[in-house]
């Protein structure tokens, strides 16, 4: 119940209104599915401060329809869309090579794009469909991205909106969940957040104090993607759901503070630091291990051999 709305109204007593205001102008920032959801409303939470906002999203029909919308709403020109599916690696590819050889930096990087399906599916790559949206391309967006973040360093920052359902799964290095008899969606999406975390982890000690990275849990949100995908879950607790501004309020407030203000690396929730591991569940991991992790992925990947 700490993930509920309910919650959430309680944490926002202590929440300080001048963190938020903060003038993103002339600031770039990438928002993953970002037509719907709680990735819409972290786009238009930036848009609203006057950053320059890039939608990438899946469908050119609902990205136009959101971008209209967002300008709509903030009165800001600077929001454009980025066709790009994250189950299609070439795809990631393409985006990532074609914005970092403009030139332009990017000040930051939320990576929302996310999928829970319930049948093992493959995509067009081959990979498990939850696993290359949640995990391949979210790896491969950051990686390829790195050196437009760095040009904004040292406040660029990547934010990977995670989930409180990873607390109950380890690192598993069956990524792909090639289990011949079963498969289960939930557990494999938990799977997927957990690493997600892991990486958020690998990342600081790669790139040292070059880019801020921060993973976080939005809460219960009231979501189409939850409504889909957990339809008894969302019809039992459709009350208690929070509202998409209120999923993305910790994603906005992290993407505002000074990163000297911010733990890099950690895990966030209602704008604080929350624990990534529960007692008794036996998930901890190494460092070892969450590099073993990353490199298999790097490899499912395709991308250029891993530099020290």
């Amino acid at each position: 119940m700490n993930w509920t709305r309910g919650s959430f109204l309680k944490h926002q007593k202590e929440f300080k209104d001048q963190e938020m205001a903060v003038d993103l102008t002339d600031k770039q920032c990438l928002v993953t599915g970002a037509n719907t959801g709680i990735g819409y409303a972290s786009a238009e939470a930036l848009a609203a401060r006057g950053a320059t906002v890039h939608l990438v999203c899946r469908s050119k029909e609902k990205g136009e329809k959101a971008v209209g919308e967002i300008k709509a709403k903030t009165g800001n020109p600077n929001v454009s869309l980025q066709v790009c599916d994250l189950s299609s690696l070439q795809q990631v590819k393409d985006f990532a090579a074609e914005y970092t050889s403009s030139g332009r930096p990017l000040h930051i990087l939320v990576n929302n794009a996310g999928l829970m399906e319930t049948e093992r599916t493959q995509t067009v790559d081959g990979l498990e469909t939850n696993f290359a949206v949640n995990v391949a391309g979210v790896y491969a967006m950051t990686e390829l991205l790195m050196p437009a973040l760095k040009r904004a360093s040292p406040e660029s920052r990547v934010i990977t909106v995670s989930s409180g359902g990873m607390l109950t799964e380890n690192l598993n290095e069956n990524l792909q969940y090639e289990d011949k008899n079963v498969f289960d969606g939930t557990t494999q999406y938990a799977r997927n957040k957990r690493v997600q975390v892991a990486l958020t982890e690998y990342w600081v000690q790669k790139h040292k104090d070059a880019v801020g990275f921060y993973s976080m849990h939005p809460g219960w949100v009231d979501t189409g993607g939850l409504k889909k995908s957990m339809p008894d879950f969302h019809s039992t607790f459709q009350k208690s759901l929070r509202f998409l501004n209120e999923g993305a309020d910790t994603i906005t407030w992290l993407a505002l503070q000074p990163r000297a203000k911010l733990q890099n690396g950690e895990f966030y929730f209602d704008r604080k630091v929350a624990a990534k591991h529960l007692p008794g569940f036996g998930t901890q991991y190494t460092p070892k291990q969450v590099a073993t992790i990353a490199s298999k992925i790097h490899s499912l990947c395709g991308l250029p051999p891993m530099s020290d």
